[in-house]
């Protein structure tokens, strides 16, 4: 009897038949091209079996391959049959230059241009033109072929009041219109979904840990907006709620509108955009102008409103995570050493306590011992959870969606008494996490220039960490925001004023233990004596770090000052509003350290 997935490898692979097609390529990703990709969009997965956040497969009538990242090597073996799918690194081999060299010459591939950029389509059409032709789809076949297909799931919108927003939708949309007419465009095509969201100060449910819409709109530079999206799901309030300027069309009607744009400089941004959206401005004879999506900058740099948010919603957080790490020093203790799946599952309900959580803002980290050294590491795409061991190192990272605003923390928690070896390298961690945190820059920094102050004590020891040090995060938004971040690569855009960013370094020992420390934080304009403006850091996460693992001889008295202060402020803002047990562990948890 045939598997599910051999039988859909068969379906494409007629289908490629009776189209004249030799090759066709699924990545991941789907027509929003967000992080999350919801269940009904997740063509890669219904065609291989294959459950991670990033890959590709290409199919022809003899070959089979499916392409993942370092994250996935082991997984994809797990989920997806070897008899059917050759296994290929994403970034050693890159899809492209694979059906280069393993398909025939002349022969056609065919794509569906909603599920990739504008950049990756010219790259893929210079690198095929040569040798093959590349076939742009008007309907993707698993769309034809996916007789199960879950129902898309349809949410209430959510009206983000100005008290919670800070700032109007007229006043945004005035203030994007204006961006976007200093570029010369005479409109432009807003997809990404938080930037949607944001510009018209709604929220939604219809993505798993990302509060959007699935929706699209186009802004023009006399503020007006065009917003496509089921006429039935807009709620009563809406148009009073937005302003005047704001048309709703169906989704139907998206391509007519984009063909009205004949003539026009339409701004596209290359990166979050697909690339059908500039294949039907160009038949249309628009002018399509590759320029980054204007609502990016404007909604990093959060305003007093959404900062006062945030700050409410970690500690709210705060609770949450402090009750869960008094009830599992407990359960430690009383010799109960759960699993990865009972530890997410409990933390979850200490969050779920709080009425605004709508919901997580990405799937829990649980990871216990070894398995902490997979830094993407998730329990629920394993055979079974791994429970922890005493003299170990658990390692959660979590974070919540709330009405306010959006939070992220890891803490590696000591699981018995922890090895010199793990206190060590949790040390130097923790220096590179208090260099960020402690950094003062003049304005105009890009992240790049701050990383390796989280790297530098690692770095002198001979040792790294493969990940970003810090991305940006939305309020009540995506828990990864750009374009803000902190990492090795050359990301131009400046840190400025009221952006949130993860600070989070860490390091991982394979099959033995992982380590993360992560705080959010906030950046502020720092007063000065000097002749121009200083920024840093304020810490909004509130939550103990974990002092067992500390080698406070490694710390300096800068570095130990600012623990002692963080845990201090810790313990000011969450003491009053826990008690007994918890308000007790707290107390424990946050006393300050001294050298020896």
């Amino acid at each position: 009897m045939l598997t599910n997935t051999e039988q859909r490898l068969t379906a494409i692979r007629q289908w490629l038949a009776q189209n004249n097609i030799d090759a066709l390529l699924v990545p991941h990703e789907d027509e929003y091209l967000g992080e999350y990709v919801p269940a009904h969009n997740e063509r890669l997965h219904w065609l291989t079996g294959f459950t991670g956040s990033a890959g590709v497969a290409v199919i022809s009538q003899e070959k089979a391959a499916i392409f993942v990242d370092g994250r996935y090597t082991v997984q994809v073996t797990k989920e997806v049959p070897q008899d059917l799918f050759e296994y290929r690194h994403l970034i050693e081999e890159p899809a492209l230059d694979w059906i280069t060299q393993q398909l025939p010459r002349n022969c056609t591939v065919a794509i569906d241009p909603r599920m990739h950029n504008a950049g990756w389509l010219n790259q893929a059409q210079a690198k095929l033109a040569a040798n093959n032709e590349l076939v742009i789809l008007e309907q993707n076949p698993i769309d034809l072929l996916w007789s199960d297909r879950p129902e898309p799931v349809i949410s209430d919108m959510i009206l983000m009041p100005d008290e919670t927003s800070g700032q109007t939708s007229t006043s945004k949309r005035a203030e994007i219109a204006k961006l976007v007419s200093d570029t010369g465009a005479d409109s432009a095509v807003i997809t990404a979904l938080d930037s949607i969201c944001w510009l018209l100060n709604i929220r939604g449910l219809d993505v798993s840990c990302l509060p959007v819409l699935l929706s699209h709109a186009i802004i023009h530079k006399d503020a007006s907006v065009e917003f496509f999206l089921d006429p039935a799901r807009i709620p009563e309030q809406f148009a009073s709620h937005v302003g005047q300027g704001v048309d709703v069309f169906a989704p139907e009607q998206l391509q007519q509108r984009l063909e009205r744009l004949q003539g026009k400089k339409v701004l596209v941004d290359p990166n979050t955009s697909n690339a059908w959206f500039k294949l039907v401005l160009q038949n249309s004879g628009a002018e399509v102008l590759s320029i980054a999506d204007p609502c990016l900058m404007p909604k990093a740099a959060k305003n007093d409103v959404e900062i006062a948010g945030m700050k409410a919603c970690h500690i709210r957080d705060g609770v949450a995570m402090v009750q869960f790490l008094t009830w599992l020093d407990a359960e430690v203790l009383a010799g109960n050493l759960h699993d990865e799946a009972v530890l997410s599952d409990t933390l979850e309900q200490f969050r779920r306590q709080d009425p605004s959580l709508k919901d997580l803002s990405f799937d829990t980290i649980s990871a216990a011992g070894g398995n902490a050294a997979m830094c993407h590491y998730n329990h629920a795409n394993q055979p079974e959870p791994g429970k922890l061991e005493l003299n170990t190192l658990y390692l959660v990272d979590s974070g919540g969606q709330y009405l306010d605003g959006t939070t992220d923390i890891t803490r590696t928690i000591a699981i018995g008494q922890p090895s010199e070896e793990m206190i060590r390298q949790f040390t130097l961690a923790l220096k590179g996490h208090i260099g960020i945190a402690r950094a003062r820059f003049p304005k105009g920094t890009r992240g790049y220039q701050l990383d390796i102050l989280a790297r530098q004590h690692l770095w002198a020891e001979g040792f790294d960490y493969d990940h970003g040090t810090g991305h940006g995060v939305g309020h009540f938004l995506s828990v990864h925001e750009g374009p803000q971040s902190i990492s090795k690569k050359l990301i131009e855009a400046p840190l400025v004023e009221g952006m949130v960013l993860s600070n989070e370094p860490g390091y991982y020992r394979a099959d033995e233990f992982g380590i993360r420390i992560e705080n959010l934080e906030l950046v502020v304009e720092l007063e000065t004596q000097g002749d121009f403006p200083v920024l840093t850091f304020e810490s909004l996460t509130r939550c103990p770090i974990d002092k067992r693992n500390i080698n406070v001889d490694l710390l300096t008295r800068p570095e130990l000052a600012w623990l002692n202060d963080y845990h201090q402020k810790v313990w000011d803002d969450i003491s009053p509003l826990v008690e007994g047990d918890v308000k007790e562990w707290l107390r424990e948890a946050t006393q300050p350290l001294a050298h020896s």
